[in-house]
């Protein structure tokens, strides 16, 4: 839900986050302006073994493949518990969606469900995985 949170507050929520991550199950921080900086700020929580969130909404948030790289590789070091990834209207392209679903489609890691819709995404040649969210 839009609220103005910016890449700096995602930095507040990261380090609340952090100090209690055991209780956040689903977090929503669709159309806010956190951008690839506030994404990875909140990688440090997924990368927390202790984290148990679930599903994740970035949805419209201007985050670009440099951001889907940030989130593979904390779900790389942390299989953690997120199960659910909405990046629809972003700025992504193949490559970017390209590494997460690789982990969708990876057993070892709990990721089920991926929604990346993008104008600039021909989601037929993504060959890994398929737009669940279209």
């Amino acid at each position: 839900m839009r609220c103005d949170v910016t890449d700096e507050g995602c930095s507040a929520l990261a380090s609340a986050l952090r100090s209690n991550p055991s209780h956040l199950r689903e977090l929503s921080l669709s159309v806010n302006k956190i951008r690839d900086l506030g994404v990875k700020r909140l990688c440090a929580v997924l990368e927390d073994p202790r984290c148990k969130l679930e599903k994740l909404w970035l949805m419209k948030c201007d985050v670009t493949d440099e951001g889907c790289s940030a989130l593979a590789s904390a779900l790389r070091s942390n299989p953690s518990h997120l199960r659910e990834l909405n990046l629809i209207l972003n700025n992504l392209r193949q490559s970017g969606v390209k590494l997460l679903s690789d982990l969708k489609d990876d057993p070892r890691y709990k990721l089920e469900t991926l929604y990346y819709y993008s104008q600039y995404l021909d989601v037929s040649s993504v060959s890994s995985g398929s737009a669940d969210g279209e």
